[in-house]
């Protein structure tokens, strides 16, 4: 009888990695994105408060829900191959 070994999952580096460029990669381009619709750019990026501050948070939540329960894991996650 063959005995199966566990596979192992991606490193703890990898995981970590990817969910911190996933999170800066959301922030930045969603921020962006918030922001010329509710007009928070300025010369240095952008500023949000209030409502659209919320708005962004809300999206960024949405972002890991979304890609990792309906696509198969994050942008960063498939590069880093940070998956389980």
């Amino acid at each position: 009888m063959e005995e199966t070994k566990p596979q192992a999952g991606p490193a703890t580096w990898r995981i970590i990695l990817a969910f911190l460029l996933d999170f800066f990669t959301a922030f930045f381009v969603l921020g962006f994105a918030v922001a010329s619709v509710t007009g928070g750019r300025t010369e240095e990026g952008f500023q949000l408060n209030g409502l659209p501050a919320l708005v962004l948070f809300a999206l960024i939540i949405a972002y890991f829900i979304v890609f990792n329960r309906f696509l198969g894991g994050t942008i960063w996650k498939r590069i880093l191959k940070a998956q389980r």
